[in-house]
């Protein structure tokens, strides 16, 4: 992992400790904010979603498309042999720990000093997603996204690029949190990870809140503490 980070190019100064975790409380109530969350909500819906296709098209399977609406939720269509089995299990389980999975791969390229490439993948990420969009709200919402980060990556310097990568971090980090909280047993995955398994749903949801908060631990070490 290291040797493969080391490859990358340029690398940038950290925050110190203490503006890391100024830029997670921002962040943490930007998630509470009942108007602020939507927005939000928004890019986790990205992440869960495209963490569905991601393990899809690794399992094999040919991802049909993705739906992303107003509400911000989303589906993931693919073609599977069956509906049940490990990898279907896999694929399921993933997406409400997507956004929290992106948040962690986000923040150790910035525990790494590069912070900068976490707007790169985020771009490519974004661009990928946008070719399995299907007709829904994520034609607006995916290109707005890809848009926001251009503008960032252009116009953002002088430290200000980074600040805005940190508070990305937190966002993923948090906003898997909040959702895998709030949606709890009654997600739809959960109920179908309960058809293919004969489990109770809400142990599913526990997972889910277990490797959330697992990440913002891990996650909000990487930002803050240096080694």
């Amino acid at each position: 992992m290291q040797a493969a980070l080391a490859v990358l190019p340029g690398t940038q100064a950290r925050l110190p400790g203490a503006g890391a975790a100024l830029i997670g409380l921002a962040a943490f109530a930007v998630v509470m904010v009942p108007f602020l969350w939507p927005l939000v909500n928004q890019f986790d819906t990205m992440a869960h979603e495209g963490a569905h296709a991601a393990v899809a098209s690794a399992m094999g399977f040919t991802v049909l498309g993705v739906t992303l609406d107003r509400e911000s939720g989303g589906t993931t269509g693919y073609l599977a042999p069956g509906r049940s089995g490990p990898r279907v299990l896999l694929i399921t389980f993933v997406g409400y720990l997507g956004p929290s999975g992106f948040g962690l791969g986000a923040a150790k390229l910035i525990e790494t000093g590069h912070a900068v490439c976490v707007l790169w993948v985020a771009a490519i990420l974004l661009v990928l997603l946008l070719f399995l969009v299907r007709r829904s709200f994520g034609v607006v919402s995916v290109p707005a996204a890809i848009a926001l980060v251009a503008v960032v990556m252009r116009y953002a310097h002088d430290g200000l690029e980074e600040v805005i990568v940190y508070g990305m971090t937190w966002l993923l980090l948090l906003s898997g949190v909040r959702n895998a909280v709030a949606h709890g047993a009654q997600a739809g995955d959960a109920g179908q990870l309960s058809t293919i398994t004969r489990l109770p749903r809400w142990l599913w949801a526990l997972l889910w809140i277990a490797g959330t908060f697992l990440a913002v631990v891990i996650g909000g070490k990487w930002l803050v503490l240096r080694s």
